[in-house]
């Protein structure tokens, strides 16, 4: 407000008069900066945003070039051209390339040095940036940088921020220095090949509060002078090769917010000294070697909002302690070996969104409890040896969008339950359901993905299937499904929504013909995977699934096709997969077909075809083409000439 005041109190002349002095006293450009910044823009091979466009021979440094800014005595502070820079009504992505020319060590005064996103730098980090000593944040983060963290580095004694994350940077962090970045409050080294251990001197660090080490190859344990960093808030260490124990020191972290610990090889148990860390937001410790029991002291994380702990080997029953942390919105705890009863506690977690416990080995009723998880959108118990025999009605209560019990024992028919549901993902795959499939299930037209394979269901299609508008992804294999098939592929759409992905009805008991228009089907124009083998269909293979353009796995084994392979397969151009074995197909096999730049995986094995294999480059083994006596051609033995 005063500035305001000033500028309308103050005649017009005195303001111009002031500038002109401003102007006097600050000095031009240090004939040394400015030589140094010029040599660093002959190293840059290109420049197409034009960044240093104003860095001219002819120019002032200080008041003429973009991205620099200089102290009273002309020396320059501040070099910033990042390629990711957000102005007023947009954001320019751009990119140079080049190297860093080591003239940038001689910017002496230089405080803050900003190359960061510009993806192309490449080449060494020059060493002769340790000599500046004035060095409060550096950003390099972003780009194509190779060797190693400069030794001289141990120089940056006023080092605030510093970022070498996503480069290429390889080799071990000297711990000597790491530990003489005792001003550093922000380490960013992740997205590179760094290996060896992680640096014992860290601990050193006092003033960090954030440390991001993910993606490299660090190995070796967490050092135990971890626990010393008193205001660390955000710590990553995911996605390296770490073993050993997870320290208890790590509970004395009581700023920490984010811990994430996974894709590693830790082993051990989690430490009851967790509890420490009261200021925890977000836990993911997923992806590792971990054993032993979930200490009842988790229960003490009074902030937590996302624990995810699966892909372990933790044993034992869940403490119902956790039913304390009402602030929990996700629970992913899968791939575990978690025993006992789910603790009616868990229904306490009034703020939880995601509740997943699948594969693991939890038995016992369901506590009816979680009724009253009403902001929880998905349930997933899958493979549990539950032994549910059928869904609970409470569960109809709940305002799921997905639900998954995949193998948690359910028997009999499609609970009616379910009728008013408005689930968009549901899993009740390897089951024991059995009976009619229901006219009631068209009543479910939020759903969006379907399993139910691998069951005991006894029907036809029913005519309300058509009403799965925005059905995308189905799997009905593994029944006793009959009758036609071609209802499913007829369904409505709510375009651009309800077109399919993938669909598998094979090993099911499907008659008829398969449709000549599918290709033509609205609700197949995105289809990539299509499997409807091992069923009783016959008649031909439909020319229009060629124009299927994002098909890319097409399965038909096991039915009673005849006919030709259309050469129109050859349009499909996306496809990588194509088992066409064990039908009654003759004729010859089209080139076009054989010859798709992206197969993989090619089986007409078992049927009646003739002629000549065409040449191809795909490697095909000769049993894809075995039980057809008038094929002939590599790889199978080469054609008798008559």
């Amino acid at each position: 407000m005063e500035i305001s005041v000033c500028r309308k109190t103050f005649p017009f002349f005195f303001l111009v008069l002031l500038s002109a002095t401003l102007l006097l006293l600050a000095e031009a450009c240090h004939v040394v900066d400015k030589e140094a910044l010029l040599e660093f823009k002959t190293k840059i091979t290109s420049d197409p945003s034009s960044l240093l466009h104003s860095w001219t021979s002819s120019s002032d440094c200080c008041t003429a070039w973009e991205g620099v800014a200089c102290d009273s005595s002309g020396r320059v502070v501040n070099v910033s051209r990042s390629g990711l820079v957000s102005g007023d009504a947009s954001i320019l992505d751009t990119y140079m390339t080049g190297t860093l020319s080591p003239s940038l060590g001689n910017l002496s005064f230089l405080q803050l040095l900003d190359l960061s996103n510009l993806k192309d730098l490449r080449g060494p980090i020059p060493p002769e940036l340790g000599k500046l000593r004035r060095l409060s944040y550096l950003f390099l983060n972003s780009n194509k940088l190779t060797g190693s963290v400069p030794i001289t580095f141990k120089y940056l004694f006023r080092v605030k921020k510093l970022y070498l994350s996503d480069n290429n940077i390889t080799g071990v962090v000297p711990s000597s220095v790491i530990g003489s970045w005792k001003s550093l409050s922000e380490l960013g080294l992740s997205g590179n090949s760094l290996s060896g251990s992680i640096p014992s001197s860290i601990g050193n660090l006092a003033l960090l509060t954030t440390l991001d080490l993910h993606e490299n190859n660090f190995s070796g344990s967490i050092p135990t002078g971890i626990g010393k960093l008193k205001s660390l808030k955000y710590l990553d260490f995911s996605e390296n090769q770490i073993s050993g124990s997870i320290p208890p020191s790590i509970g004395e972290l009581h700023e920490l917010e984010l811990l994430y610990l996974n894709h590693n090889q830790i082993t051990g148990s989690i430490p009851s000294e967790i509890s420490g860390l009261n200021s925890l937001r977000f836990c993911r410790i997923s992806e590792n070697k971990l054993t032993g029991t979930l200490p009842p002291s988790i229960g003490e994380l009074s902030q937590i909002q996302r624990l995810i702990l699966e892909n372990n080997q933790l044993t034992g029953k869940l403490p119902a302690t956790i039913g304390h942390l009402t602030t929990l919105t996700d629970i992913f705890f899968s791939k575990n070996n978690f025993t006992g009863k789910i603790p009616s506690s868990f229904g306490n977690l009034v703020n939880l969104q995601t509740l997943d416990l699948s594969r693991n080995l939890l038995t016992g009723e369901l506590p009816p409890q979680l009724a009253k998880l009403q902001g929880l959108q998905t349930l997933d118990l899958s493979f549990n040896p539950l032994g549910l025999v059928s869904i609970p009605k409470w569960m109809s209560k709940l305002n799921l969008f997905r639900l998954l019990l995949a193998k948690t024992g359910i028997k009999g028919r499609l609970p009616s339950s379910l009728s008013s549901s408005t689930i968009s993902f549901l899993d009740l795959s390897s089951n024991e359901l059995t009976g009619k499939l229901p006219h009631w299930i068209g009543n479910l037209t939020s759903l969006s993905f379907l399993n139910l394979s691998n069951n005991g269901f006894r029907s036809s299609i029913p005519v309300e299937f058509k009403k799965f508008s925005l059905l995308m992804d189905l799997d009905l294999h593994s029944n006793m499904f009959s009758g036609d098939l071609n209802l499913i592929f007829s369904k409505e759409i709510q375009d651009p929504l309800g077109r399919f992905n993938t669909i598998d009805v094979s090993k099911n008991r499907f008659t008829g013909t398969i449709d000549e228009k599918l290709g033509d089907r609205p609700a197949l124009a995105s289809i990539t995977s299509l499997v409807l083998s091992h069923n009783a269909l016959g008649g031909s293979i439909p020319k229009s699934l060629g124009k299927l353009k994002e098909l890319q796995v097409l399965e038909l084994v096991g039915n009673g096709l005849s006919g030709v392979i259309p050469e129109e397969l050859g349009d499909a151009m996306e496809l990588t997969k194509l088992l066409l074995s064990r039908n009654k197909l003759t004729g010859a096999i089209p080139g076009k077909v054989l010859n798709l730049k992206k197969l993989r995986e090619f089986d007409v094995s078992g049927n009646r075809l003739s002629g000549k294999i065409p040449p191809h480059k795909a490697i095909i083994p000769a049993s894809a083409f075995w039980g057809n006596p008038g094929l002939c051609g590599a790889p199978l033995p080469p054609c008798k000439h008559s």
